[in-house]
């Protein structure tokens, strides 16, 4: 099992700030502390010492972090060029860390800050099925993520179409992919891309729904957490990084 983040996007919303650098670098606490740097904090914080960051985006302020983060964690970092960051959407991202996801990884959104219980959460999940962290609790509105449930917890639906009022919650950014499930999903992340290269890693996880491959769920409870697509995002990140 390693630890897997997605931080190739350019993060245009946020612009200037990442006209050089990832968004997942730009600050939310202190100068210096991105949501990439707290991610890995709490990857080694639950004991995933291997960790895999696909790059794009202004890929080499990434790499000259790589070697400070490994000695102040005790990890090990390897670095996965996205070459259709720019142009293509996150599906091929995550097709790109397919050899690393074999062995099961715990994936986290480069512009998603959580706390480290959530991380615990999903690694503590029984099983073989890809497991999405959920919030079942936020006000949804058009831009989320998106999901439909049945009562055991199952995926039915995963899409930010979705009509607010009819979805059990919004899928934040974080998901167990067990080794049994990698080669199912490196599968539907191929067919997704190929399908339509500005789909996202969530049509996917609709693919595998659609081919009757169970994705399972759990529901983070109320937590203070945030996905940054923009200023106001950053601001909210900014409020909330400081308490964990």
């Amino acid at each position: 099992m390693i630890g897997l983040v997605l931080a190739a996007g350019a993060g245009r919303r946020l612009a200037p700030l990442t006209d050089d650098l990832p968004k997942a670098l730009v600050p939310v606490r202190g100068d210096a502390v991105g949501i990439l740097d707290v991610t890995v904090a709490h990857f080694a914080t639950v004991g995933l010492t291997r960790i895999a960051i696909v790059t794009g985006h202004a890929a080499h302020r990434v790499a000259v972090r790589v070697a400070g983060w490994e000695q102040q964690h005790g990890v090990t970092i390897e670095l996965v060029h996205n070459d259709h960051a720019l142009d293509w959407n996150n599906a091929y991202s995550l097709w790109c860390a397919r050899e690393h996801f074999a062995g099961g990884a715990l994936l986290c959104n480069g512009d998603t800050l959580h706390p480290v219980a959530v991380q615990r959460q999903l690694l503590d999940v029984p099983g073989d099925t890809v497991c999405l962290a959920i919030d079942r609790h936020k006000t949804l509105g058009e831009e989320e993520m998106k999901v439909r449930l049945d009562d055991q917890g199952r995926l039915l639906r995963i899409n930010k179409g979705l009509d607010p009022g009819s979805a059990d919650g919004e899928y934040i950014g974080v998901t167990l992919i067990p080794s049994a499930a990698a080669k199912a999903l490196t599968a539907a992340l191929e067919t997704t891309w190929r399908r339509d290269p500005q789909l996202y890693y969530e049509d996917a996880y609709q693919e595998l729904v659609d081919t009757r491959v169970d994705v399972t769920s759990v529901d983070i409870g109320i937590t203070e957490w945030t996905e940054v697509d923009d200023h106001r995002d950053l601001a909210r990140a900014r409020e909330i990084a400081c308490r964990y």
